[in-house]
């Protein structure tokens, strides 16, 4: 049984902000600590920029992977500052330089550098042209997080104690699933045992926002509690 307050991000992939509205509503409860993650989908939206800078009290994730040259990540850092997020997104594959510069000027925002997509295996990343596995290449992206004094990194439960040798800043695990179904994920596990495994942040999505919210909520409380 777990004892301590779980940190989850809803991943709010949706287009419509009604969508979003009721995600937020019926994810609402004292047992959880929860914040909200956006992608590029909903902020690309109609009006999605505008309800995330009016969102109040809540701990915001903006998700939106920055993998460019550093002028172009430094200054898309520089251009969402408004919306006053907690956390933001950068390919940890955008390289050392765009990394240092993109944490110089992320201020009060929390960069959170992404490894490996938990979408990929061994055999996705064959076919892309790595010649290193999940785990090595993780391994190795983990210690660019470091060198760039990042303050979380995204991984895979399944890299999770790996990556907590190499990095000291948060670890945020997606690929987390209450059922079997993996939709296009490849590297998954359930909530209970990534918590197990010492994760600050799980990032949920489906499990959650598919079908009756306020069910699957209690769902996840119950998996975690019981």
């Amino acid at each position: 049984m777990i004892n301590k307050k779980i940190n989850i991000f809803i991943a709010c992939d949706v287009k419509k902000i009604s969508s979003a509205k009721k995600i937020i509503k019926n994810t609402n409860t004292k047992d959880l600590n929860i914040g909200y993650k956006f992608g590029l989908e909903f902020l690309n939206s109609k009006n999605g920029r505008l309800f995330i800078s009016k969102v109040k009290n809540k701990i915001i994730f903006l998700d939106l992977k920055l993998n460019d040259i550093p002028n172009t990540c430094v200054s898309t850092i520089k251009a969402i500052k408004d919306l006053k997020v907690n956390y933001l997104t950068i390919h940890i594959s955008s390289g050392i330089e765009a990394l240092k510069k993109s944490k110089k000027v992320s201020g009060k925002i929390k960069l959170v550098g992404v490894t490996t997509l938990t979408s990929l295996n061994d055999n996705a990343l064959k076919e892309i042209g790595y010649k290193r596995n999940v785990r090595t290449l993780v391994e190795h992206q983990a210690k660019l997080a470091a060198k760039a004094k990042l303050d979380a990194i995204v991984c895979s439960p399944h890299e999770l104690k790996l990556v907590r040798k190499l990095f000291k800043g948060e670890i945020i695990t997606p690929g987390i699933r209450l059922n079997s179904e993996l939709n296009d994920q490849k590297r998954v596990m359930s909530p209970k045992r990534a918590v197990a495994m010492g994760c600050d942040w799980l990032v949920i999505g489906r499990s959650i926002t598919r079908g009756n919210i306020k069910k699957n909520t209690q769902n996840l409380i119950n998996h975690l509690f019981k």
